[in-house]
């Protein structure tokens, strides 16, 4: 019966009912899920509907059934070089050319993936190159459709999962309760995680959201326990995720130089406080102004005698103090002899007469 639905599918694949395909394979994994062919051709149906998670998670699961199945990991090349993923696709398709040696699809391939790599590392712009693509679950033909996908996860909602993220991972967690450890595949790649729990007797649960940023899967590890499946994803950047699959919208935050922030203006903020004042400043330019203002009248003169005062020393300024003092203002001498061992009287101008003030 299997047998039947990949025949079908494969005639499907073969009129461009790729939906059809992929539908009539999911029905013969369904009957033979131990079948590594039929999840490598499903991988390349879902890549012709540009499902590429899709087709990255149905290639790996090809894999762990069959190491030895070349096209499986040439379609999970191929699906992770449209995701951008260029280091995992390398990988990738260097293990497939392994096991075919020779093959010139490989090798066009794995130049493909080193061009990308060196335009990425250069910050060059990456230019239109034509990407194969199989055309049947036998043969491999080019596609010239490069156009950025749209990345759709599949995952049901059999299993709930939740993230929280420190500054140098994220931790994602899927609350799948009694799942034995042989039963869930985990995969990560550059900018995707990619998870699927086979549990028998029951449908196969995927998840394989793109992230939001990158990490480094070397680093990597997850863990099966009793009531969850933990994953702890190594980021490649000390940066917050807004959250855990990557959008058109995400902007992912860059890191901030600390050298570079220390010595940086700060940012100002609105504020009651009082700003501060240099009052150092504030008097070497009243002092300026104060030399540079041109005064007539009473103002010149008073400014003459407040110089005179400013600059004189103590006996002059106690002789001014006194005289001006005791003169009620009408004179102001700067002799301390001659006024310091005397009150001094007041001398109004001519015309004019010294009034005491009452209090």
């Amino acid at each position: 019966m299997a047998t039947d639905l990949a025949e079908k599918a494969k005639e499907a694949f073969i009129d461009d009912h790729f939906e059809l395909a992929v539908e009539l394979l999911t029905q013969a994994i369904d009957l033979n899920p131990k079948n590594a062919v039929l999840y490598a051709d499903r991988a390349q149906a879902n890549i012709k509907l540009s499902n590429y998670t899709e087709a990255v998670a149905d290639a790996n699961r090809a894999i762990e059934l069959d190491q030895a199945l070349a096209k499986a990991y040439l379609r999970k090349g191929i699906a992770c070089i449209k995701l951008e993923e260029y280091e995992t696709a390398k990988a990738a398709l260097e293990s497939g050319a392994s096991l075919a040696p020779g093959e010139p699809r490989f090798t066009n391939l794995i130049k493909e993936c080193n061009d990308r790599i060196a335009e990425e590392t250069a910050d060059i712009p990456i230019k239109e190159n034509v990407v194969p693509s199989d055309v049947s679950a036998k043969d491999v033909q080019p596609v010239n459709d490069l156009s950025n996908p749209v990345i759709e996860t599949s995952a049901r909602p059999k299993y709930r999962h939740e993230f929280y993220q420190k500054p140098e991972e994220v931790v994602v967690t899927i609350f799948a309760k009694g799942i034995p450890k042989n039963s869930v595949a985990v995969d990560f790649g550059e900018q995707i995680l990619s998870l699927s729990i086979a549990v028998p007797g029951e449908d196969i649960y995927h998840f394989q959201p793109r992230l939001f940023g990158k990490i480094i899967p070397a680093k990597c590890r997850y863990e099966v326990l009793s009531t969850k499946v933990e994953i702890r994803l190594a980021k490649a950047e000390s940066v917050h995720w807004t959250s855990l699959e990557f959008s058109k919208e995400s902007i992912v935050p860059q890191m901030a130089n600390v050298s570079s922030v220390a010595g940086a203006e700060r940012p100002s903020y609105p504020s009651s406080k009082p700003k501060r004042v240099d009052w150092d400043k504030l008097e070497a330019q009243v002092k300026k102004e104060e030399k540079e203002e041109k005064l007539d009248g009473d103002a010149a003169l008073n400014k003459f005698f407040r110089d005179i005062y400013q600059d004189a020393d103590e006996d002059t300024r106690k002789a001014m103090s006194k005289s001006f003092v005791e003169s009620n203002g009408t004179v102001l001498s700067t002799n301390w002899k001659e006024v310091g061992s005397k009150k001094v009287e007041g001398s109004p101008p001519d015309g004019m007469e010294v009034k005491k003030w009452e209090y």
